[in-house]
């Protein structure tokens, strides 16, 4: 692999922190005091600044040497971005924080004890989803995520929160590519199902992260661009592991179901309520779970957020 980083230093921290930057004074010094207050210690934050125009550089800056900061030229997509941050990183183990999200106290100390077994390649926990109103919620309730060989379950349903996610440095060198610097959106996605498909994932039951929804968020300003990418993760997967269509023919078909699902939200959005029918009818022999926007949409899409609503409710507890 290309830019490849060099490990110079003889006593390297056992954890870096990769934060990526672009415009967040808002919320950044509320995310790096949340890595300075954990109650693990041997860490270290690579800060990368992808050429912010607001105050975050200098906010920064302003923490002490644990905190290395650097600057890109100019604006990359988020994937480049974050391979550049990966180049300065000298620690055993990588965990990722962006900079509208918040780590709780006992992250690391929870999980960097489970990569004792070594076929872990990625650690990841339980969190909180929470926006700027107050609202709140736990990503996994009632039902939990598997560990292990898990390939097979992200590529059918994507479920790792990054701002949880810690992964071995030694699996991340074993690969030909860290992320795909063509991706904004998809590349932890991307990276992740990489890693899991060779390497044990492993999970902590408790939540060790606090997740941001806000409208500034990628996923919230574009939406299509995380189905294109999507799209091309999964033409890329069939050129790189060996018989992928016929290994993986459901997976790959519920992948797809949710990619229309997603069109089908934003067509009902619209009152296109045909073009939702139309969009998933191909997929309802695939999947119960797509039965149910099918029989909702006869009604209007705020009646099946409504019913949204009131299902995370039972099954959350929010």
């Amino acid at each position: 692999m290309a830019n490849r980083p060099i490990n110079n230093s003889i006593n390297p921290p056992k954890v870096s922190v990769i934060m990526n930057c672009l415009n967040c004074e808002k919320y950044v010094g509320e995310a790096i005091d949340s890595v300075y207050g954990q109650t693990y210690k041997d860490w270290e934050i690579i800060f990368w600044d992808n050429a912010s125009t607001d105050r975050s550089g200098e906010i920064a800056c302003s923490y002490d040497n644990r905190l290395r900061y650097f600057r890109g030229e100019k604006t990359v997509p988020l994937g480049e971005a974050r391979n550049k941050a990966l180049q300065q990183a000298r620690g055993q183990f990588i965990a990722f924080l962006d900079c509208d999200d918040i780590w709780l106290p006992e992250k690391l100390k929870r999980q960097i004890p489970l990569f004792k077994n070594e076929r872990v390649g990625l650690v990841f926990s339980n969190a909180i989803y929470f926006n700027d109103n107050g609202e709140s919620r736990k990503l996994y309730g009632i039902q939990k995520p598997p560990r292990g060989l898990v390939f097979r379950e992200l590529l059918t349903k994507y479920f790792l929160p990054m701002p949880t996610v810690v992964i071995r440095k030694s699996v991340l060198d074993s690969l030909d590519e860290w992320f795909d610097e063509r991706f904004n959106i998809c590349e932890d996605a991307d990276l992740f199902l990489r890693i899991a498909y060779n390497n044990d994932v492993d999970y902590v039951d408790v939540p060790l992260a606090k997740w941001r929804a806000h409208k500034e968020n990628w996923t919230f300003t574009t939406g299509d661009l995380v189905l294109k990418e999507n799209r091309i993760m999964l033409k890329k997967f069939r050129t790189i592991y060996k018989d992928f269509e016929k290994q993986f023919k459901r997976e790959i078909l519920l992948k797809r179901g949710d990619i229309q699902y997603n069109y089908a939200l934003a067509d009902w959005k619209k009152g296109k309520k045909r073009l939702v029918r139309k969009r998933l009818y191909p997929y309802l022999q695939v999947s119960k779970r797509f039965w149910v926007p099918y029989v909702f949409s006869f009604l209007s899409y705020k009646v099946y957020k409504q019913f949204l609503s009131l299902y995370t409710m039972v099954m959350y507890g929010t």
